[in-house]
């Protein structure tokens, strides 16, 4: 495969390293586009890998060309691509930003996320819950910092992780920096429900990526790599 152009939906923080994963250009029956998660030989991501030739490093709504070499499916991570950083960094192409934004999302909703939440025979997809809640933790002593969130999607397609009122872990890099900023220094914990998350937000409309982790205790953990809000929120970090 040539040079594609991939828009991100998943910038992720994993125990040992980057996780990253977007929509190419080619069509799907199901996804409407085929997903493609950008892997390496040996390891896994680091930052410097998903860091352009400026010092910028890839976000969730931008489109990059990347250099996707070969599928490297991994049931059920089937969208594992194997990607050449070294001879070709990701190249921002431009972003998708306010109503195109929203406009995508809404049209590229997956048709079955059953087959990543019960089924588990592919591991990402785009979906718009029906009801979503999310809690922050910080112990200031410790530092140990959680980002969660529960969801519950029409029909059978929920995961009872998901809909339990702890919900699964959030590993989006700009939403565990927002649960930060809202702590704050003191830390503590923040639970908000599906109406008070909205009003915090400002929010008109909330989509998710969501996937499953490498096995784990013998199991793939539903996750959220991903948080898509429109209108999108800033977070000031530091």
């Amino acid at each position: 495969m040539p040079l594609q152009e991939v828009l991100i939906l998943a910038m992720s923080k994993m125990l040992s390293g980057i996780c990253t994963a977007g929509l190419t250009r080619e069509p799907d029956p199901v996804t409407g586009l085929r997903w493609a998660r950008p892997v390496r030989e040996f390891g896994t991501l680091l930052p410097g890998d998903v860091t352009d030739a400026d010092g910028r490093m890839v976000q969730c709504g931008d489109v990059v060309e990347l250099n996707l070499l070969k599928p490297r499916p991994d049931p059920p991570h089937v969208e594992d691509w194997l990607t050449d950083f070294v001879r070709h960094r990701p190249r921002l192409l431009r972003r998708l930003e306010g109503e195109r934004r929203a406009s995508f999302c809404a049209r590229y909703l997956d048709r079955a996320p059953e087959d990543v939440l019960v089924h588990h025979t592919r591991s990402l997809c785009l979906v718009q819950p029906e009801q979503v809640w999310a809690h922050f933790s910080l112990d200031r002593y410790s530092g140990k910092y959680e980002a969660r969130m529960g969801f519950v999607l029409a029909g059978d397609a929920n995961h009872p992780r998901a809909t339990s009122q702890r919900g699964v872990s959030v590993t989006d890099l700009k939403w565990q920096a927002l649960g930060r900023a809202w702590l704050g220094e003191e830390g503590g914990r923040l639970a908000l429900d599906h109406d008070a998350l909205r009003e915090r937000l400002g929010v008109e409309a909330l989509y998710l990526t969501a996937g499953l982790s490498r096995s784990w205790q013998g199991e793939y953990w539903p996750m959220v790599v991903g948080v898509h809000v429109v209108p999108d929120y800033e977070v000031r970090e530091g």
